[in-house]
């Protein structure tokens, strides 16, 4: 690749296995800059038969020539960046020198995460299914103008003060209204004092930075966490998370325009989970939810929870396909569905009342009650493609199955990831 300065996005409701396509490409590139969601998303990536889970460090960091970023438009827990980045010290990976912040990043406190705890008990049976981090409560924060930045934490009195107010905002919903313990100032004071300076070491204007790279024609990978299903303004609302998971937060969250794009890259999954509440109507149970479950390794790399699995369901990858403007697709995971005798892909809904036939997402969640999947079926392969490299080595019926996909959605397929490393994939277009 030359000159490519690419976005790579899930297309589903995330864990499409964005983090080995992303560690793939790291060959090819100079920089790899995360742009939105906080330490709530989770990549696995398996190199040497060893696994790696990355939470808010962008993927790059397990290629010692690529310099990543963290750029604005994230949320950061300074007590698990450090954390995570103590984790990969031990494995031998160093980000000296290799990783750095914006200024601009806002800060997630203890008092984000007692809220957002608070606010799922409370909701019980009707709670979205939150990872518990902190995560939205401090981008309400940001939108309310009341966030902590890290650029803030170079005047101690303003941030002493500042963290103050905002404790007694969150201590007297916390008591009055959840009936929860209210959190400490000191705690969360000592903590800012402990990572204070070496957050701030990492600090560059990252802006700036990035314009100069692209204009030295420098690769560059913009890498977003989540799914496009889960964005906050184009998912299954409510059932999201609180930023922009689609297109549009690559450019909010980095300070970059529209030409600094030339490649967006959709990952899907050849099939469908999700993790949390929230409508899914191809989901799949019993013997077929179990063995996909089983053979993919469907357990969440940030909560550990089982993912809800399920068929695919093309009437929501086009939706996001249309979203994002893509490029190009790589379909992962086909691997996972080798042994399966029939399998099914959803074409379209029908309404349980009107059986009238629907080919768009609805809107509110009682409409999403109201459908059922039509699914158009396929004859499995019943043959491994696991580690196969190359699209001619491919079982005729998963070339008929990867076809058909690209031929629905009218975006070539230019990867195969045929297993968890590295080397399991298949390049359609080398020079994508």
């Amino acid at each position: 690749m030359k000159n490519k300065r690419m976005v790579i996005l899930g297309m589903q409701w995330g864990d499409e296995g964005k983090g080995k396509i992303v560690d793939l490409l790291t060959k090819f590139v100079d920089y790899v800059v995360r742009y939105q969601g906080g330490h709530n998303a989770g990549h696995s990536i398996v190199l040497n038969n060893k696994k790696t889970v990355l939470h808010i460090v962008p993927s790059g960091i397990l290629n010692k020539n690529v310099i990543c970023v963290i750029s604005n438009g994230v949320v950061l827990s300074p007590c698990n960046f450090v954390k995570e980045i103590s984790i990969l010290e031990k494995k031998g990976i160093s980000v000296k020198n290799r990783l750095f912040l914006s200024e601009s990043i806002p800060l997630l406190l203890e008092y984000h995460v007692a809220m957002d705890k608070a606010r799922e008990k409370n909701l019980d049976l009707q709670s979205i299914g939150t990872t518990g981090r902190g995560i939205g409560p401090a981008y309400e924060d940001k939108i309310a103008r009341r966030c902590l930045r890290i650029g803030d934490l170079k005047d101690i009195n303003y941030f002493q003060n500042h963290v103050k107010r905002n404790i007694d905002y969150y201590n007297f919903q916390l008591t009055n209204f959840y009936q929860s313990k209210k959190i400490e100032y000191t705690t969360v004071i000592n903590e800012l004092h402990e990572h204070r300076k070496y957050l701030l070491s990492l600090v560059i204007d990252v802006h700036s930075t990035l314009h100069k790279m692209i204009k030295k024609k420098k690769n560059i990978i913009f890498e977003g966490a989540q799914g496009s299903l889960l964005d906050i303004d184009h998912g299954t609302y409510p059932y999201v998370t609180s930023s922009n998971s689609t297109i549009g937060s690559v450019f909010s969250g980095t300070g970059m325009g529209l030409s600094a794009i030339n490649y967006i890259l959709g990952i899907v999954k050849s099939y469908t989970t999700r993790v949390g509440n929230g409508p899914f109507p191809t989901e799949q149970f019993g013997t077929i939810a179990n063995s996909i479950c089983k053979i993919g390794n469907e357990f969440g790399s940030t909560t550990g929870r089982k993912r809800r699995v399920g068929w695919l369901d093309l009437v929501l990858v086009k939706y996001a396909v249309k979203l994002n403007s893509l490029n190009g697709i790589c379909l992962t995971k086909i691997d996972v569905l080798d042994t399966i005798k029939v399998i099914n892909i959803c074409i379209g809904y029908k309404h349980i009342k009107t059986g009238k036939k629907i080919y768009s997402i609805p809107c509110s969640i009682n409409d999403w009650k109201n459908i059922v999947p039509i699914y158009k079926k396929f004859l499995g392969w019943n043959k491994s493609t696991v580690g196969i490299t190359e699209w001619n080595l491919l079982p005729d019926s998963a070339k008929d199955y990867i076809k058909y996909i690209e031929s629905i959605l009218k975006v070539p397929v230019v990867i195969i990831s045929t297993g968890p490393a590295r080397e399991d994939t298949i390049f359609i277009k080398k020079n994508f």
